[in-house]
């Protein structure tokens, strides 16, 4: 089964040719708040600069606050899967689901370096070239999310862009909450994803 959530964008859609714009090359660390606890996540910009600029667009616009934790994938749910992962796959606000910028070229593991491991951030998608705004994060290792990888069939993997810092217990709890096979009942909610250096309150 492809990580892809109902914000994505159907596999045949281009990314718009050189957008959008990274920001500088470095860290970038944000707090992901829930109503089950706060995780903190550093972004890698200077490996996966594409993609981390197609991901703060969305938490600068404001498209995760009242977002979602709506996927837990686990060893138990996966009945058909011959390439079993961990994760759980959160969502911007379901009221503004809708994708509001182009998809991006995926930056696949073979070029950034990034691994698929405990805690790392990365893209849903379902083609290559389809991430919007759905993202997921490991819980355990995940090498057959990696370039080369066997949970997907065309072989490219996701886009890996940064890692927990702190809260992965906060992620546990959201991948034991109850679900409906892989859906989440009800689903975890996201109050906002902020810039670690933002005001809080």
């Amino acid at each position: 089964m492809l990580l892809a959530g109902a914000g994505q964008v159907a596999a045949s859609q281009a990314p718009t040719p050189g957008a959008p714009a990274g920001p500088p090359p470095g860290l970038v660390r944000l707090v992901i708040e829930t109503e089950r606890g706060d995780i903190a996540v550093t972004l890698d910009s200077a490996h996966a600069p594409r993609t981390v600029a197609n991901f703060l667009r969305y938490v600068d616009g404001g498209f995760y606050t009242g977002g979602v934790f709506h996927r837990t994938v686990t060893p138990s749910n996966q009945p058909t899967d011959g390439v079993r992962i961990e994760v759980i796959q959160g969502a911007a606000n379901p009221v503004r689901q809708a994708p509001e910028f182009p998809a991006i070229e995926l930056e696949p593991t073979s070029a950034t370096g990034l691994k698929h491991l405990e805690g790392t951030i990365s893209m849903a998608r379902a083609g290559p070239n389809t991430a919007t705004s759905d993202f997921f994060i490991c819980i355990g290792d995940q090498p057959a999310l990696d370039f080369g990888g066997r949970r997907n069939p065309d072989g490219q993997g996701f886009a890996a862009f940064g890692r927990v810092t702190s809260g992965m217990s906060v992620v546990r709890a959201i991948q034991r909450s109850a679900a409906q096979g892989q859906r989440l009942t009800p689903p975890v909610r996201i109050r906002r994803i902020r810039r670690a250096t933002d005001r809080v309150g």
